[in-house]
């Protein structure tokens, strides 16, 4: 074998390894991203959950006080007097 076959045979080896290595990377990294934007998904979830249970604790307080109080929807200033 000639030393320029050698050289091309190395040569498109190890070019050959260097794309596998990197595809393999690359899929990886691929891979990571992608957990991380599902554990991002379940966390905004949650959050949305918890907000949820909030406002409807706050709703059934509100229908409680409601009950006890008289509450006035107006909106507007208060009447002088």
């Amino acid at each position: 074998m000639s030393r320029a076959s050698k050289i091309t045979l190395a040569t498109t080896s190890l070019s050959a390894i260097g794309i596998v290595i990197f595809v393999h990377y690359a899929q990886r990294a691929e891979q990571a991203a992608m957990h991380a934007g599902v554990i991002r998904d379940y966390e905004q979830q949650q959050l949305k959950r918890e907000r949820q249970a909030d406002f409807e604790m706050q709703r059934a307080l509100e229908e409680e006080y409601r009950k006890v109080q008289t509450v006035s929807d107006s909106g507007g200033p208060a009447p002088p007097g």
